[in-house]
């Protein structure tokens, strides 16, 4: 069995690193797991921030703050979550795409809630009619039926690996995939059908989806069609432990003021706590978050070691 964390924060924009900071500093055994580049912030540059002049790149910002995590003495890696779980002596367990599982006695989710999508004609049109977001949420629908999972990276191919139990057929279309190597072997054991170098031009259908068309020309006739862009979103993370969503929009993780959300131990911080979707907010959510979960391992691994 892993040794536990007693902090797994998932997301490396500006909530994640700050959570991470308060954490470590608090004495806590830190673990922070993503990649800046998929934050929001990579990309943008910022002149709205207090106490920084000028106009700064979110890229120099995110790097500035990795070094500072990692100098405080939290660990670091870029693997991709793709289950979360209750472990048997409480606290989770995470599947990271490398196939490691790791233990921690508190979370906090500060992934972003941004959903890519493949901007293609149909994809909007039969949304809930045949298009869909989300294996975990939407494969027993699609039992004994023929579908394609559209993405490069570690969604798409644990969400084939996934529907490969419900439906009859599944295709994995992609341009190149990008995963660890243990996730592609299990890939090229299973059924999963992969078309790689292509993309998607169309969805079709009347009612419901019919037809997947590619670039390369070819037209593949199916029930349904997953999009799975980068890593799992933080909804499906989320709803696999019982985290309750906003009520009003059910795209965003319900918090407190602690940022604490309904499951104990498990904190959110940034744009998956809601708007507005700036780096103050998630800076300030990411400092209370760190706090807070620190607090709750620390006190969670004294009743451990008076058992």
């Amino acid at each position: 069995m892993s040794e536990k964390k007693d902090v797994v924060i998932i997301g490396a924009g500006p909530g994640g690193i700050q959570a991470a900071i308060h954490a470590v500093r608090k004495k806590c055994d830190v673990l922070l797991l993503g990649r800046i580049e998929r934050s929001a912030l990579y990309s943008a540059h910022v002149e709205n921030y207090a106490c920084v002049a000028g106009v700064t790149s979110g890229q120099e910002l995110l790097e500035a703050g990795i070094s500072q995590v990692r100098d405080f003495g939290a660990a670091l890696m870029d693997d991709d979550v793709l289950k979360i779980h209750q472990d048997e002596e409480g606290g989770f367990a995470l599947d990271l795409e490398g196939g490691s599982t790791v233990l921690t006695r508190s979370i906090i989710f500060a992934n972003g809630t941004s959903r890519k999508k493949l901007k293609v004609p149909g994809e909007k049109e039969l949304f809930g009619r045949g298009v869909s977001y989300c294996v975990d949420c939407d494969a027993n629908f699609y039992r004994n039926a023929t579908v394609a999972v559209v993405g490069n990276a570690s969604a798409a191919i644990d969400g084939a690996l996934t529907l490969t139990g419900y439906a009859s057929k599944v295709y994995l279309i992609s341009r190149e995939l990008v995963a660890s190597s243990g996730l592609l072997n299990k890939l090229e054991e299973s059924s999963v059908e992969s078309v790689s170098g292509t993309w998607v031009s169309e969805i079709q259908g009347d009612d419901a989806v019919q037809t997947l068309l590619l670039e390369n020309g070819k037209e593949l006739s199916l029930d349904g069609v997953f999009i799975e862009l980068g890593a799992k979103g933080a909804m499906e993370l989320a709803l696999e432990i019982g985290i309750q969503l906003d009520i009003d929009t059910m795209s965003h993780i319900e918090i407190n003021k602690k940022t604490e959300t309904n499951v104990a131990g498990v904190y959110a911080a940034g744009d998956i706590a809601g708007h507005p979707y700036q780096m103050a907010k998630a800076v300030g959510e990411g400092c209370i978050a760190g706090m807070e979960a620190a607090n709750f391992a620390k006190k969670q691994k004294r009743q451990e070691d008076a058992a």
